[in-house]
């Protein structure tokens, strides 16, 4: 006996459509409040029976998966973007319930767009990379702050302010209250910041240095240990995808078309995979564009062509498609935790 059921999830409740294809019959239910527990007691009804369900990879997606995966059942993780296409512009009405038929729908029909499920050491490693993005990212945005601040102030712009002589230079300058308030509780946020972003970039380098994939990685021109660490949690089992195209798609680095007749407007980046492994991709390409890179000719001609930043991303395509066939040579070998 096969039950096949829809999860539409939300931080308060979680609704399940099920069909069971022997009977016919079709069951319908909410679980509230949507916690670990709750899924917990609502999937003990279907234990020892065949069970395949699908939800949307959204937030809170784990917890359900794994309560789903301890009762042995076959569980099919949506893509959102394409399962919200699929759903069309016509529909009269959005409810959670409809949501959960649609996507118990797509699975019965063998239609459904999937994402892949990433072991459970995978997943946590891609959350400490994603966190020490955050990280760096606002200490960015603190030390722009800064820079906003002096600019307001008429103060010339300086760069490295955060080395010692320059937050001397910049306990010197003569400011309104205000805006040394501003920048003294920057520079204490980005002090804090670097406190927790320290050991955690310490800690991802060395596990990068164990790791086979990562190891393999950073025989490329350009890929270190934190840009191969980030690489590796991003794109995960590279077998997954059917090209090294199609792993350029999910990283979204792919340029985007849009013609009509005879028309054709500019192309710009998709940006619809993880920031994460984009900044990686550019990062490695930043340093596989000097003059000992084997990528160098190939920049110089992409420069004189579209420009520094454009050849950039051209070289942040070929280092993902070397990943991609790196880490798919290694097979199961490339995801082995450190």
């Amino acid at each position: 006996m096969t039950i096949v059921m829809g999860l539409d999830q939300h931080r308060a409740q979680i609704t399940a459509d099920w069909l069971d294809s022997d009977s016919g019959e079709i069951g319908r239910a909410r679980v509230r409040p949507a916690h670990r527990e709750g899924v917990r007691e609502f999937l003990g009804r279907f234990a020892g029976r065949e069970l395949q369900v699908a939800l949307e990879a959204t937030t809170g997606w784990r917890f359900v998966v794994e309560e789903l995966q301890a009762i042995g059942a076959e569980v099919h993780l949506a893509e959102p973007a394409e399962t919200s296409f699929m759903r069309g512009n016509k529909r009269r009405a959005k409810t959670d319930r409809a949501d959960a038929r649609h996507l118990r729908e797509l699975l019965m029909v063998g239609r459904l767009p999937e994402s892949w499920i990433a072991p459970a050491h995978l997943l946590d490693l891609r959350a400490r990379v994603r966190l020490r993005h955050t990280l760096v990212d606002q200490r960015g945005e603190w030390q722009q702050r800064i820079q906003a601040v002096l600019y307001h102030h008429g103060v010339p712009q300086r760069r490295d302010l955060l080395r010692a002589d320059k937050r001397r230079w910049l306990e010197q300058l003569e400011l309104p209250a205000a805006a040394r308030e501003q920048i003294t509780i920057a520079l204490t946020m980005i002090d804090a910041l670097d406190a927790q972003s320290g050991p955690l970039t310490a800690e991802l380098r060395s596990y990068a240095r164990r790791q086979p994939g990562c190891r393999a990685l950073m025989g490329h021109y350009g890929i270190g240990a934190l840009t191969a660490v980030t690489i590796l949690a991003e794109l995960g089992d590279t077998r997954r995808f059917s090209s090294s195209r199609h792993a350029v798609r999910y990283a979204g680095l792919d340029i985007t078309v849009h013609q009509s007749d005879q028309r054709r407007a500019p192309g710009h980046l998709s940006r619809q995979g993880p920031p994460a492994l984009r900044w990686a991709l550019y990062e490695a390409a930043q340093v596989a564009r000097h003059p000992r890179s084997p990528d160098r000719a190939y920049y110089e001609q992409a420069a004189a062509r579209l420009g520094g930043n454009r050849a950039c991303l051209a070289i942040a395509r070929k280092l993902l498609k070397r990943s991609y066939h790196t880490l798919r040579e290694l097979g199961d070998e490339a995801l082995q935790p450190a």
